[in-house]
């Protein structure tokens, strides 16, 4: 079947094998012209199991029950990011929550705890806040700064609208016994702002990659929060990423 659907201001024809991946993208469909076309065929739902076997145990496991028509949602988004990489956009692994119309970007290593950490700002900011996304955000380059985009990729919680902001603020998190923040050079954070991206194996895809990461580390504020799970948390973030 085919669709057009619209990420990050672009729109793109999406030709799939499952009607479940329309209704998956269901809040991104768009009647505009589409500027690019994506094919899923079943040679991409393979490769996917492939890379899902090839990791560790609990991956494997988790295979044993996933059924195709998710695994070529997977697909989908990871044949959309290699082309938005030509629009100068980057598919980031983090969790983004708007306040006040400015987008708050976090990111760690799975189960460190952004999703606790941003539910932390949605209560303490109220009607205030905004979920951007909880897992797979999108972030554009232009000359006038970063745009951060919401994408039917939400995590598990499916928490994302279908909105994008100016980036205020990109912040790595860690566990700690005490809630402190602090800013960080972008030379400290290169390594890990680059593990968080989407990275095509293609060598010039890769390429397009880091210079959009060296433009992320250059033109962001960036931040290390160590934190507990205290809501309190949510309170000296925000304080800390306005100075």
């Amino acid at each position: 079947m085919t669709f057009q659907m619209k990420l990050a201001g672009l729109p793109m024809e999406v030709s799939a094998i499952y009607d479940s991946t329309r209704q998956f993208c269901q809040e991104y469909l768009t009647k505009e012209e589409p500027v690019f076309s994506v094919v899923i065929q079943q040679k991409d739902i393979e490769d996917e199991k492939e890379q899902f076997a090839a990791a560790n145990q609990m991956q494997k496991q988790f295979l044993q029950s996933c059924p195709d028509s998710y695994l070529e949602t997977l697909a989908l988004y990871r044949k959309i990011a290699s082309e938005l990489l030509n629009d100068s956009t980057l598919l980031f692994h983090g969790s983004a929550v708007a306040v006040d119309g400015q987008g708050y970007l976090f990111t760690a290593a799975s189960g460190t705890g952004k999703s606790t950490h941003v539910r932390f700002w949605r209560e303490k900011f109220q009607e205030r806040a905004v979920m951007i996304n909880d897992d797979k955000p999108l972030l554009h380059f232009s000359d006038s700064g970063i745009l951060v985009y919401g994408t039917p990729w939400n995590g598990k919680h499916k928490l994302s609208n279908n909105l994008a902001v100016p980036l205020k603020g990109l912040c790595i998190l860690e566990r700690s016994q005490e809630n402190k923040i602090q800013a960080i050079s972008g030379r400290d954070a290169w390594p890990k702002l680059l593990q968080q991206s989407y990275r095509p194996k293609e060598p010039e895809k890769l390429q397009k990659v880091m210079a959009l990461v060296d433009k992320l580390a250059s033109e962001m504020k960036l931040y290390r929060l160590s934190c507990n799970m205290d809501p309190l948390a949510a309170e000296i973030a925000y304080q800390g990423m306005q100075e």
